[in-house]
């Protein structure tokens, strides 16, 4: 299990240079790219942008590891749907262009239109259509435990239950609903055969990060736990101190 950051929000107003540099000099190992960011790796970029971004980062220590979408799936209406659909299909299109591993989407709430179920439906359908072209791009599928109904637990496993789709894994998002009675296992247990992708924040907060850590070591997770956490006046310090931390927290 290795640290790596994402863009959003300590590392936001860095520039693609800056921020490898930053990461490399605090021991982060891989960084999420979250759109609108200073580091302007974006859909938008021509096939020479992106050769040259995907050579910066095989020169550097840090691994490109993904990019962080707006792309979500759980409106009523089909058109906005298809149009989530396509642009992550573009995000998916980088990601291969770069040499990411996987791109993050999310759901972001249950419409009041619709039924929770016939939500979930919609949202499995677009994940299975994205994960099938996530194949042939060599890309994964992670999707965030995010939105203010749809990050609980349960809603999440019933949304993958129904997307049903090896290529399409979840993004553990260290939230509130996480936690019954001051542990995260009952929760973790659940979503444990979905996990590719794991965002953390605060580590001084009093969520459980040395069960959550345990947890995942014992699951034979062997990927990145990613810093996403608020920006800092003083961003580079912030990042060795959380460099520190994790590595106390993550101790067996």
């Amino acid at each position: 299990m290795r640290l790596g950051a994402v863009t959003y929000n300590v590392c936001k107003d860095w520039d693609l240079e800056t921020l490898i540099t930053k990461l490399e000099e605090a021991k982060f190992e891989a960084v999420e790219l979250r759109t609108t960011h200073k580091h302007g790796v974006e859909i938008t970029l021509n096939a020479d942008e992106r050769r040259k971004v995907a050579e910066r980062f095989a020169r550097s220590k840090v691994r490109l590891l993904s990019f962080g979408t707006t792309c979500e799936f759980h409106s009523p209406d089909p058109a906005i749907r298809r149009k989530n659909v396509d642009e992550a299909k573009q995000w998916i299109d980088l990601a291969h262009d770069t040499g990411a591993w996987g791109i993050k989407v999310r759901p972001n709430g249950y419409p009041k239109d619709l039924s929770k179920e016939e939500t979930n439906r919609n949202i499995a359908a677009c994940l299975r259509e994205l994960g099938d072209f996530g194949v042939g791009k060599g890309v994964e599928i992670w999707v965030e435990v995010h939105g203010a109904v749809t990050q609980e637990p349960q809603n999440m496993a019933a949304i993958m239950r129904a997307t049903n789709h090896r290529n399409v894994g979840l993004c553990w998002n260290s939230n509130p609903p996480d936690v019954i009675n001051g542990s995260v296992e009952q929760n973790f247990n659940l979503l444990k055969p979905w996990i590719k992708h794991c965002h953390i924040n605060e580590l001084t907060s009093a969520y459980p990060w040395r069960e959550l850590f345990t947890l995942l070591r014992k699951a034979n997770y062997e990927r990145y736990t990613l810093c996403e956490c608020a920006e800092s006046k003083e961003p580079e310090r912030f990042l060795r101190y959380y460099r520190a931390l994790w590595t106390e927290l993550n101790r067996a």
